[in-house]
């Protein structure tokens, strides 16, 4: 049948199709509201909220009245569990927790005024991801991928490494209305060491040719749904999909494969050393991955959810990122990418600064702080803060739909003009809010 099939419709023809669905290709590159400071992303995204008064947030204070009655009736102020010094010329106040990032403290930009909606993890979780916390909504990623475009066909736009199977789950990396093409592609799994994962089905079950024959017959049956169907984006989802697929085929192994790396680059990342080995290669893969042109690389990392062993389990967490996210920063600049790749740090909300039991800190969604390098971000530089004691922001204070505003703004794009028409109206990644914190920007 198929070899009727090429014989008789014909090879060219299909390739004649495929010239024509290319040019209207939904992740063809795309012109920008104004010049971009940032080309691609890397989100370092700590799930279940790091403690800021125990890591950035320096509290003289907290330090001084450690033990005293907290601001919650009941509570008692919990000093930090590590010091803080300044850093760099910028004097940024960075914990001993972070040793290896704290060589960069002139490349970061601490945003200390940060504030959420919800203390609670799906909701501020999901917020995070997708500006909202109640609603099915199109991810930060699918938002960026769906404004900027792919630059490499032969790669997804948008990769999630190891994401979490909670807290919104695929919400977090989905598309929402958005056409189905601009959510994510997940590699690995929560839990699961990075060395085993991989993208599934690389490997062509049959050669090139034939395989492009098959894939033809299957699109033609597909373009005829749509034709029944034309208001139906999941069909065409479905069709970019397989394109898609068949095409990183051709490439997207030898990315994932980060085994020709120089010794020197994977000691740079903390490759071989158990406490630092598994987030290492995740942040290497984020490095192969945009510099192949992939616009938006996610990397899940948890869990930060300290109510308890907050000293020891604190300090496990920041060993294990610590020097891969300053391999990053190296390696990046390095290379000349960390100009315009925007790498952001953070979970979905901080932690309080009175105890929870002995050695714990409760959910703080008031005030909390993210961290930020390259990309158009002013280095050695503090925005925003909290309280003397860190409960809440209270200066240059900055939402997630300021955020999202803000990256979408060093990407180029205008929040507000970035829309999407669904259900009869225009919807945007930050709803009807958002502010552009302009003072954090080169």
């Amino acid at each position: 049948m198929l070899q009727t099939l090429s014989c008789g419709f014909g090879y060219l023809a299909f390739a004649s199709m495929a010239a024509r669905a290319a040019e209207n290709n939904p992740q063809a590159p795309k012109q920008t509201h104004f010049a971009p400071r940032a080309k691609r992303v890397i989100f370092l995204c700590m799930r279940g909220g790091p403690s800021h008064v125990d890591t950035f947030d320096h509290k003289p204070k907290l330090i001084a009245d450690d033990g005293k009655p907290g601001p919650r009736p009941g509570s008692t102020l919990l000093a930090p569990r590590s010091k803080f010094a300044q850093r760099g010329q910028g004097g940024l106040w960075i914990s001993d927790l972070f040793p290896n990032l704290a060589n960069h403290a002139d490349r970061l930009c601490l945003l200390r005024g940060m504030h959420t909606d919800l203390p609670s993890h799906p909701q501020a979780f999901l917020k995070l991801h997708t500006g909202s916390s109640q609603f099915v909504r199109p991810s930060l990623g699918a938002w960026m991928l769906y404004g900027l475009g792919t630059v490499n066909e032969n790669l997804p736009g948008f990769v999630t490494i190891t994401p979490s199977g909670g807290f919104g789950g695929a919400q977090n990396y989905g598309s929402g209305f958005l056409p189905a093409i601009h959510q994510g592609t997940r590699i690995g799994s929560e839990g699961r060491p990075i060395s085993s994962a991989e993208a599934k089905n690389l490997r062509p079950p049959s050669p090139g040719e034939r395989q492009r024959i098959e894939l033809d017959l299957l699109q033609s049956l597909n373009r005829e749904s749509q034709r029944k169907d034309p208001h139906n984006s999941e069909i065409e989802g479905v069709i970019q999909s397989y394109e898609l697929a068949f095409r990183m085929q051709s490439q997207m192994p030898a990315v994932m494969d980060v085994r020709n790396e120089s010794d020197a680059v994977k000691k740079l990342y903390g490759i071989g050393s158990p406490a630092t080995d598994d987030f290492g290669r995740k942040c290497l893969l984020a490095r192969r991955l945009v510099e192949s042109g992939v616009r938006f690389v996610e990397i899940s990392h948890g869990n930060w959810d300290h109510h308890f062993n907050l000293t020891r389990s604190l300090e496990g967490g920041c060993n294990s990122v610590d020097k891969p996210m300053s391999g990053l920063i190296t390696d990046l600049e390095q290379r000349g990418l960390l100009k315009d790749t925007l790498i952001i740090w953070g979970g979905e909300f901080g932690r309080t600064p009175y105890a929870q039991g002995a050695d714990g800190r409760d959910h703080n969604n008031k005030g909390f702080t993210l961290l930020m390098a390259g990309g158009g971000v002013k280095g050695g530089f503090s925005h925003g803060a909290t309280d003397d004691y860190g409960q809440a922001a209270v200066e240059n204070r900055m939402s997630i739909h300021d955020l999202h505003a803000t990256i979408l703004h060093l990407l180029g794009l205008d929040h507000e003009r970035l829309t999407f028409r669904h259900a009869g109206r225009d919807y945007r990644l930050t709803d009807v809010h958002g502010d552009v914190a302009k003072a954090i920007v080169t």
